[in-house]
Order: C-alpha cells, then structure tokens, then sequence
C-alpha cells in the first residue's frame, strides 16, 4: 500500500510542474476571493476529466497478450522527458494560455481554468495511461484518492507560491531540469515494472 501511495504521488507530481507554473501566474492575478474558489474546482474538474479518460484509454490495453507490450508505453514519458530536456520546454504555450484567458469566451472562471488543464494534459495522458495500466483494481481507488489530495496540495503550494516572487522565479528556472528527471524515472519505472527490461535485456 505505501509503495502504491508513494508511485501515485510520483506519477502526479511528474505532470504537476507545469500545473503549478500556471496556477502560480493565476493566483497572482486573482483580485476577489471568489476567483480563487474558480481556480481551484476548475483544477479538480479538469483533473477528473483527465484520469476519467486515462482509465478508459487504460482499459483499452487489457486485451494485449503479454505485460512486457503494455510495458513499452514507459517510452512515452521517457521520450517526454528527453525532449523537454533538449527543448527547454515551451513557454510560448503559456502565453497562448495566458491570451486565451484573457480573451473572455467562457463566462465562469472556472471554465477557463478547466480548459487550461484540458490544453496542457497531453503529458498527463502519456504518464496516467501507461501508469494505470500496472495498477491492480484494488490499487485504483487508492490512486485516485492520492492524486484528488494532491490536486489540493498543489492549489495550495500554488497559492502560498504566488505571494513569493523570488521562490516561483526559481521554480519555473530549474522546470526545465526537474521535469525531465521525474518523467524519465516513471519511464523507467513503468518498463521495470511489466519486466520489459527482463525480455529485452537476451536480445
């Protein structure tokens, strides 16, 4: 159970940096305490969305034949993470964000901010479906616990961040280098789990 709790906590944490880029920058410009309340159901729904469809997507892959296949999605996070390395990431998308925010096509801020999380999940979908896919049935509710308390972890960090300039200047800094790292551990640990490295290590 605890190494359960702590790999759920590993596989939110590897897709939360950017989350917390962007909640930072949207807590600092909150004026008026309802729009705090916005943000944060924004984020949980936008987070249930996501995992809603990362198990669907998961349990599309049950009929493969042999684990070590299922195995082989651990490149995704892998490849993710060498990219961004290289890439330094995109901050040009955040800006697009930002625009898009600002543009008032929904009328509810929550809406926006779900649309946000929607926009940034494709890193979330390459970690959360090849991650649920080496969860027992009886692991699943204890994964979804963690990652909704985690969800109110990182809105608070977020919020506490924001009133700190220099702390959220440092963090997005070093997102380039602690971002890469957390997603090419999960790789790893999701093809070590399914033995992939067991059937490809003869070869």
């Amino acid at each position: 159970m605890g190494i359960t709790i702590l790999t759920a906590i590993a596989a939110y944490a590897a897709t939360a940096i950017d989350y917390l880029v962007l909640l930072i920058i949207l807590f600092s410009q909150t004026i008026k305490k309802g729009q705090l309340k916005h943000i944060v159901i924004g984020q949980y729904l936008g987070t249930t969305i996501i995992i809603s469809l990362s198990l669907l997507a998961a349990l599309g892959t049950i009929f493969i034949p042999h684990q070590w296949i299922v195995g082989l999605l651990g490149l995704l996070p892998i490849y993710l993470g060498v990219k961004i390395w290289i890439n330094g990431g995109e901050e040009a998308e955040e800006s697009d964000i930002l625009s898009l925010l600002s543009s008032g096509r929904f009328k509810q801020l929550f809406l926006t901010v779900t649309f946000i999380v929607l926009a940034s999940s494709a890193d979330d979908f390459a970690v959360y479906i090849p991650y649920f896919t080496t969860l027992h049935m009886n692991e699943l509710p204890v994964v979804i616990i963690v990652f909704f308390i985690m969800v109110g972890v990182l809105c608070y960090v977020s919020y506490r961040l924001a009133n700190l300039r220099l702390i959220s200047e440092k963090i997005k800094k070093y997102e380039r280098w602690l971002v890469p790292v957390v997603f090419i551990g999960l790789g790893i640990y999701i093809m070590a789990e399914n033995g992939v490295f067991h059937v490809l290590l003869p070869f």
